[in-house]
């Protein structure tokens, strides 16, 4: 591992104009290819300390020997040399947010003479028109066979296209009208030609003066009494419709754009964009790659870059959707402009049919990441991996099968609760998980761990000392008896755990083992998880362990983590929710829901209920003479009013519901 001070260019040094720099190892290998406004300030942040920087930067700059820079005019020569280092190098450490196959596209092939319609895959040939790209090639296959009813363009091979010319006799397809036979001369290349360029312009997206053609070419033939003609054409229209029905409108305006979306977990991202030809979604794509940056712009900018840098003109649509801007969104806006010769208008759509689009495929890209982890947890071997790479670096005695999480939620101190969910063999057991409300008023997160934890291991003490007492199981070396006799269930917090995960760093990780050992519980591992940079405290240690971004174990307590995270958020909502819709009439004996509607109905709000005398209150439906003097006497001993406070907005709001 290297000493980044060995090889750190002096500040003067480096200039501060637009430049691209690469790192490379002791082999002289390029590792890592960057571009920066002003090479200064970038390359400089690379050599601070080895703790602040993101896992991987820091593995990438322990590993590298030497700096260099190319300094250039503008930002868009920078981008465009970043690109061509990185597909030149190929570097390491430059993680490429593609997948592992490769799409499927229908194909024209408009530079030969004859073009041919077909399935094509991996990289793009000039002269050819692309569509898609598809999910799978079945359905490219499937709307092209609808298709050539009316675009009866060649989609057979050279060889196939080349023994039928000499022959004299087309294929199958040529018989039944599917092809218009150009091998044997039934129609002229140019013909052909315009046969290809109209389906072209079909898939493109131009459909309305197809469909209304065939509409007046059926019209007339059924006025010249020509009914088979006319049900030809039908039958033409009716293909038409049927490949229509296959690429959903989301747009109503013919927009061509590209839509992207992406979900994080830190660890992670997924991916999906939408490709969006004539207002219809003509393709999709998807995929997850291992995060290599620290921000989501960042993120967008390598993720266009890698997407659009390969891609011809026509592969650049004219809009280009993001969730959020990259961070020099002029030079990439003006790069994408160069590849497709005309200006690409990059920006977050805020409102409208764009923006729900954007939130759609935000949910694909949401649901694609919840099946990649859940096909990793799922994974019995990768979740062996995790229990053994935990034991081993956090020198556990065992492997830690049962894992107890905890986490704090509140805002700015209010409504403070706390979550603990239960992982046993790496898999959720939700069963187990459990919600605590923290006591007091202004309590820090510090404090309200301490108090969840001494609550929950009490209860174990208690669970323990009353198994140990009364019950011993069928095998007395196994120990005593943690089956409830009364239900037949398991004891609720008789188990306990090998090993305990808090959310945060080191003071949380103190208060948690300060909780355990003032219990006098010293064999049980307390571990915590701070997020930013997803590092791993241990008690009484000043630095963090880090474990490898690609490691199961760090990817199984990252799962834990954000599963108490969830659990936490989603009952400080409920309380909080709770806590806003709170009236005065709650928790007046023998008022119940139906009764507290039927009031504010007859009187219109809580002040006038308070106002009514006891006559008045029962005339009210349900309301008797005993519980007309409880409401009474309950709301005239509450004193003044409090005005109440919208916790949403801020606005403070009477009891006769108007806003101040």
């Amino acid at each position: 591992m290297a000493d980044p001070s060995t090889y750190r260019p002096a500040p003067g040094e480096i200039p501060v104009d637009p430049g691209v720099y690469r790192f490379r190892d002791s082999a002289r290998r390029v590792i890592y290819v960057g571009k920066a406004k002003s090479l200064r300030p970038r390359l400089s942040s690379y050599f601070q300390d080895l703790s602040a920087l993101h896992p991987r930067t820091a593995t990438m700059v322990t590993t590298a020997a030497s700096v260099e820079w190319t300094v250039v005019s503008t930002e868009v020569e920078a981008l465009q040399l970043e690109y061509s280092w990185i597909k030149e190098f190929d570097p390491r450490f430059n993680v490429k947010y593609r997948d592992d196959k490769s799409y499927p596209y229908l194909a024209v092939t408009m530079g030969e003479e004859f073009p041919r319609a077909q399935v094509m895959r991996g990289a793009k040939r000039k002269g050819t028109r692309y569509f898609g790209p598809y999910a799978h090639a079945w359905a490219i296959r499937e709307t092209l066979d609808l298709l050539l009813r009316v675009f009866p363009v060649r989609t057979c091979s050279s060889g196939v296209f080349k023994r039928a010319g000499q022959v004299g006799r087309p294929c199958l397809l040529g018989y039944i009208d599917k092809c218009s036979a150009p091998c044997v001369g039934r129609v002229s290349p140019e013909e052909h030609r315009d046969i290809a360029a109209d389906f072209c312009d079909f898939m493109a997206g131009n459909t309305t003066r197809f469909v209304k053609r065939l509409e007046r070419e059926m019209a007339a033939a059924s006025r010249e009494l020509e009914f088979e003609q006319a049900a030809r054409l039908r039958d033409d229209l009716v293909a038409l419709g049927k490949a229509l029905e296959k690429s959903a409108v989301v747009l109503g305006d013919g927009t061509d754009a590209d839509v992207f979306a992406l979900e994080e977990d830190g660890l992670e991202v997924a991916v999906q964009v939408f490709h969006v030809r004539g207002g219809r979604v003509r393709g999709q794509r998807g995929w997850v790659a291992e995060m290599d940056a620290e921000s989501v712009p960042e993120i967008v900018g390598h993720l266009l870059q890698q997407v659009y840098g390969g891609e011809s003109g026509e592969g650049v649509p004219r809009e280009v959707l993001v969730p959020v801007l990259p961070d020099d969104p002029d030079a990439v806006s003006t790069w994408l402009g160069s590849l497709r010769g005309s200006n690409v208008d990059l920006r977050v759509p805020q409102r409208g049919d764009k923006r729900t689009l954007l939130e759609t495929v935000h949910r694909n890209a949401k649901q694609s990441l919840a099946r990649h982890k859940l096909a990793r947890a799922g994974d019995l071997t990768a979740r062996s991996q995790a229990l053994q790479e935990l034991q081993s670096t956090l020198d556990l005695v065992d492997a830690p099968l049962r894992v107890e999480c905890y986490d704090i939620s509140h805002i700015q101190g209010s409504q403070v609760v706390g979550s603990m969910v239960v992982f046993e063999d790496g898999l959720p057991r939700k069963s187990e998980y459990r919600r605590f409300v923290i006591r007091g008023e202004d309590v820090d997160d510090t404090a309200a761990m301490d108090e969840v934890l001494t609550r929950r291991f009490s209860r174990y003490l208690e669970e323990r000392d009353q198994s140990s007492d009364v019950e011993l199981g069928p095998d007395p070396e196994a120990g005593p008896e943690r089956i409830d006799p009364d239900t037949g269930k398991p004891r609720k917090f008789a188990y306990p755990p090998n090993l305990v995960v808090v959310d945060g760093g080191l003071p949380q990780v103190n208060a948690a083992r300060a909780a355990l050992s003032a219990l006098g519980i010293d064999d049980i591992a307390v571990v915590g998880l701070a997020k930013r940079l997803e590092e791993v405290w241990v008690p009484g240690q000043d630095y963090p362990v880090i474990l490898p971004r690609t490691s199961e174990g760090l990817y199984l307590l990252q799962r834990v983590r954000d599963e108490a995270h969830r659990f936490a958020i989603t009952f400080h909502r409920q309380r909080r929710s709770k806590a806003m819709t709170a009236s005065a009439l709650d928790g007046i004996p023998g008022l119940g829901e139906t009764r507290r509607k039927a009031l504010l109905r007859h009187f219109g709000s809580v002040k006038k209920v308070r106002a009514a005398s006891v006559d008045d209150l029962v005339a009210v439906s349900g309301i008797g003479p005993a519980l007309a003097a409880t409401i009474a006497a309950e709301l005239s001993s509450e004193g003044p009013a409090t005005p109440a406070v919208n916790l949403m907005t801020g606005e403070i709001i009477d009891e006769d519901g108007a806003g101040q």
